[in-house]
């Protein structure tokens, strides 16, 4: 989209850091509630899908359509797993890795064979069980995965931006054009804690400069991270930096304003998920399309002008939670499928 579309997200108010306080399951209902939310635009988008459309490629190189829900479904049947039977998981857990790196493309292609409407039924079925996990699950529990363990909230964040992540490369395949929402304020949260990965994952060193995020919320609002005055900043609309942390879009495709060498340098590496180093998606100028192949996602190594600014008055967005909050409750990981 280009620059002079920002303005579409209408006034804007600001939404600042420690504006209010949430207690830790009033953050997990809220997750729930977002997760099921995208699961159910996710679903949408092929409710009505005939058998070619279910066949048509992905950005993600080799995987179709069916592919990304077959892929969802296979680990939201391991995070059910992973939520009320840690040591069962943990087991599962050793012999997909014994696998190696083959593992994901063997998982969807044994999945090939299965109709839409069980597929989607799967993916239903998956869904839920692990939705009830969530529930259930002790907040201040420690959730194993692939990679280190992780608060339950971190767990529900990362299932939250990998069905947005994996429905935008659904809706690219599908030439569906998705509305952002505030629940991209789950994804921009991870793609921030997750700077420091992108360097360190490279063998780069870790930038000391604080990098100022200012993101305009579909609303009006603002979602803000890092330090007021910082040199370093990007700002933009919400939904292209989480295009960019996940790798679905190039940061040259997006209206985000980049200001600073470290903030230039971050989004040219950023990642909101574990592994290596994903290839990102090439500049349309390259490849032509945002639908470049790129990252399938961290399930793939089983590991883990002037700057436009906010003006207005402090204002809190309502169900919008502290930020301060949140890290404390998802404090651990950027690390997850």
């Amino acid at each position: 989209m280009a620059f002079g579309s920002f303005t579409r997200f209408g006034p804007f108010r600001v939404v600042r850091e420690g504006a209010v306080a949430v207690s830790t399951s009033d953050l997990m209902s809220e997750l729930i509630a977002d997760l099921s939310a995208e699961t159910a635009e996710l679903c949408a988008m092929v409710r009505t899908l005939d058998l070619p459309g279910w066949e048509l490629p992905t950005p993600s190189e080799g995987w179709s359509v069916r592919d990304q829900f077959s892929h969802l479904a296979w680990f939201d049947d391991s995070a059910a797993s992973a939520l009320s039977d840690p040591d069962g998981f943990r087991a599962a857990r050793e012999r997909l890795m014994a696998r190696g790196e083959t593992a994901l493309d063997d998982q969807v292609a044994d999945s090939r064979g299965l109709a839409p409407a069980e597929l989607l039924d799967w993916f239903g079925a998956a869904r839920a069980r692990m939705t009830e996990a969530l529930r259930a699950v002790d907040p201040a529990a420690r959730v194993p995965w692939y990679g280190p363990d992780m608060s339950p909230a971190s767990f529900a964040t990362a299932r939250l931006m990998e069905t947005w992540a994996h429905g935008q490369d659904v809706a690219d395949a599908l030439g569906v054009d998705r509305a952002p929402t505030t629940r991209l304020r789950h994804v921009a949260l991870l793609g921030v804690r997750a700077m420091p990965y992108g360097f360190a994952v490279r063998g780069r060193p870790v930038p000391s400069a604080p990098v100022r995020v200012e993101l305009a919320m579909p609303d009006g609002t603002w979602w803000v991270a890092g330090p007021e005055g910082a040199e370093d900043a990007v700002r933009g609309p919400i939904e292209d930096f989480c295009l960019v942390v996940t790798q679905r879009s190039h940061v040259a495709d997006t209206s985000l304003s980049v200001t600073g060498g470290t903030a230039g340098a971050w989004m040219s590496v950023a990642q909101a998920f574990a592994g290596p180093p994903g290839p990102g998606r090439a500049a349309r100028g390259a490849a032509g399309a945002r639908g470049a192949a790129g990252s399938r996602g961290a399930e793939k190594s089983l590991n883990p002008e002037k700057p436009l600014k906010p003006e207005g008055t402090s204002e809190t967005l309502k169900n919008q939670v502290n930020l301060r909050e949140i890290a404390k409750s998802r404090e651990d990981d950027v690390r997850h499928d």
